[in-house]
């Protein structure tokens, strides 16, 4: 247990609220259930919609007014309240039926994908599909200060800031439109990184919840059981994650010494140069300009022995790079 010094100086007694404004605030079956049903499915649409719309045209601005009116972390962070009151409250219905209404919907978004449509050319896609180590650390403080602003009554204003943070809309609407255009190893990214931010929110809040003092009574075998579950799951969350991370490192490195051995294949051409390197799945991807035509690709794929593992495609993208001047227009 925190000493009672330290989580007054984190939540001052004055400004800490009660269990009982804490239980109205997050959960949903408290008080008037069928307004807040309403309320709360109302604004899970709408906000997957509007994610949807965010994803298919790359905008990010758009994605973030998704993030901040998306009430999914509402029943989360019930979730962590009732482990901790020992109670059920029924959040992870709520949970499950909102993570199955926004994957739908991104499901349906998918629909408006053109059939040569390159789902890792678009940002708000491939940002979300391959999630590391950062992603968990930056979901867990996430998780700690959604915490913590909910307990206090003074820093509210904070909790915007907390829902553009934690990603839980975004990378659904994304699971929808990988799994739509066939994607299901970039739908299983995303859904890594929402189930990583969801798992951090509930073991931050039943940790900041349960310090807190929210339940005065010893804490029994099947609470414990239940952390040490979602501690669990957790670990199993956080391994793909290190794979992802390494894997992206990798392939960093793969793609700067392609780039590097591109550049050299192209030196005896005159005017050819490397526009850019870049991985779609396993596949390098190698756009280059050349004023005639290419060197043996044959010799490109030898010098690449050894830089990158064998048996990974390579595909060179050429653009001619001539200028031609036509004549005048009306001349």
């Amino acid at each position: 247990m925190m000493p009672t010094g330290v989580r007054d100086r984190l939540v001052p007694e004055a400004q800490r609220r009660t269990l009982e404004e804490l239980t109205d605030d997050l959960d949903l079956r408290a008080g008037d259930r069928t307004s807040r049903y309403s309320a709360f499915w109302t604004m899970l649409v709408l906000s997957a919609v509007i994610a949807a719309a965010g994803v298919m045209a790359d905008s990010t601005a758009t994605v973030i007014g998704a993030m901040i009116i998306a009430p999914l972390s509402t029943p989360i962070m019930g979730m962590a309240l009732g482990l901790v009151k020992r109670s059920r409250t029924g959040a992870g219905w709520f949970v499950l039926g909102g993570v199955t209404a926004v994957v739908a919907v991104g499901l349906l978004a998918s629909l408006a994908l053109p059939g040569s449509y390159q789902l890792l050319a678009n940002g708000q896609i491939s940002g979300r599909t391959s999630p590391g180590l950062a992603d968990l650390v930056a979901a867990m403080a996430t998780g700690l200060a959604g915490a913590v602003a909910l307990a206090r009554r003074d820093v509210a204003a904070i909790l915007p800031g907390v829902a553009i943070a934690i990603s839980l809309v975004p990378p659904l609407v994304v699971v929808g439109v990988c799994l739509g255009a066939g994607a299901p190893a970039l739908a299983l990214g995303a859904l890594v990184l929402f189930l990583s931010n969801m798992l951090s929110l509930v073991l931050a809040g039943t940790f900041v919840f349960a310090v807190l003092g929210y339940v005065d009574v010893p804490a029994n075998a099947s609470r414990r059981r239940a952390v040490l579950a979602l501690s669990g799951l957790g670990l199993l969350v956080a391994i793909p994650l290190l794979l992802s991370t390494v894997a992206n490192y990798m392939f960093a490195a793969w793609e700067d010494g392609v780039r590097a051995t591109a550049a050299r294949w192209l030196a005896d051409e005159p005017g050819a140069s490397v526009i850019g390197v870049r991985r779609e799945s396993a596949t390098f991807h190698i756009a280059v300009r050349t004023p005639s035509g290419l060197p043996p690709t044959d010799r490109l794929l030898a010098d690449l022995r050894g830089t990158v593992p064998d048996g990974l495609p390579i595909v060179v993208e050429s653009t001619q790079g001539r200028m031609v001047t036509i004549g005048r227009v009306g001349g």
